[in-house]
């Protein structure tokens, strides 16, 4: 796998552009975290796409983050995400000392109005999210060795996940779009059990988010134990999620797989489905939340902080091969938009709402 050379800076400006740059913000208090600690909740276990990047940038924080507050990374798997999502919602307290950090998972429940749910999402403020991509890839025991081997698998497909209604969802319409004959076994804690359910062959399909599979996959791949098959791809100028993914540009996206097995680009609501979840989980994929009530200078705070991380010498180069090189969003560059992703049409919520209801037995 090649691997670009230097930061993956296009998306992060072009969010920036979108949202109209960032304000200038007063000057950190320099020593507003001194002596404190503050806890990052990944409401999933260890090893997912989650915990590592959330193990990657907790250094950086430390460092970032006037005063330098320890940083500890505290897991609380469970129900798919929403236990933890939950359990943060009733005892985080607004004084920027409490995150939730997390992906799709937790949105998608939220989106859906899922009965579990607790939480008001729209009603937390983002500090700041880490753009990512989802690649695909199959037990070479299937035979599948590029787009065109997928409807004629040498054995059955057996896919692993958390919940037809969290991170999975964009991956399972990719599924449903490219009308792929295969089983969806879900319940693990997170990405992390699921890939370990592939490399012992319970499972032959999987996919894993840029931090986990930079850390985890790479390694199989060279192996020849895991095969890429595709990327969910990005959203291009025109808005799309047809281009390529910056971190991984020999991985066709399921928008060019789409076309090389059906002769046309993807339609419908099926499509119209996968751009909407697959745009929110990757352009947003991982972000952190603050409780209701946080002040602005804590959010002020963190946009100076997440401005010069991406700065930092040290996490440019070591971003690379750790989450793929992507550039942190501040709020500025995340709020606004985030918030309308979290509104889905009414045509693709009904959709959604049935497939999830018809197929994985999701009570909604």
């Amino acid at each position: 796998m090649i691997l670009p050379d230097i930061p993956l800076k296009s998306l992060s400006a072009a969010v920036l552009v979108a949202a109209g740059g960032i304000a200038a913000a007063p000057a950190m208090a320099d020593d507003f975290y001194a002596g404190k600690t503050i806890e990052m909740v990944v409401p999933f276990g260890e090893g997912g796409a989650t915990y590592v990047a959330a193990k990657f940038l907790e250094p950086f924080l430390e460092k970032h983050l006037p005063g330098n507050p320890q940083v500890n990374v505290r897991t609380r798997p469970g129900g798919g995400s929403i236990l933890g999502a939950n359990w943060f919602q009733q005892n985080a307290e607004p004084d920027g000392e409490t995150i939730l950090f997390t992906t799709s998972s937790t949105s998608n429940p939220y989106v859906l109005g899922m009965e579990e749910v607790e939480y008001d999402l729209a009603a937390m403020r983002p500090a700041y999210s880490l753009p990512f991509g989802a690649v695909i890839y199959v037990s070479p025991r299937t035979g599948i060795e590029t787009p065109a081997d997928l409807h004629s698998p040498d054995m059955p497909l057996i896919y692993g996940g958390i919940a037809a209604a969290a991170s999975d969802l964009p991956v399972l319409l990719a599924f449903e779009l490219l009308d792929l004959d295969l089983r969806a076994v879900l319940g693990f804690d997170g990405r992390g059990p699921a890939r370990l359910a592939f490399e012992r062959g319970e499972t032959n399909i999987d996919f894993q988010f840029t931090p986990a599979y930079m850390s985890q996959v790479v390694d199989m791949v060279e192996a020849g134990s895991a095969v890429p098959i595709m990327t969910g791809g990005s959203v291009g100028d025109d808005g799309v999620l047809s281009a390529r993914d910056l971190a991984f540009p020999d991985y066709p996206s399921v928008y060019e797989v789409y076309e090389e097995l059906h002769g046309e680009p993807p339609s419908g609501v099926e499509w119209d489905a996968f751009q909407a979840i697959g745009a929110t989980t990757f352009n947003f994929g991982l972000t952190a939340y603050l409780p209701e009530g946080t002040p602005d200078e804590v959010i002020e705070i963190f946009e100076e902080t997440i401005a010069a991380i991406n700065d930092d010498p040290e996490y440019q180069e070591q971003s690379q091969d750790a989450i793929g090189g992507y550039d942190l969003l501040p709020a500025s560059a995340v709020t606004d938009s985030l918030s309308e992703a979290l509104q889905p049409s009414d045509e693709v919520r009904d959709y959604l709402r049935t497939l999830l209801n018809e197929k994985y037995d999701v009570e909604l």
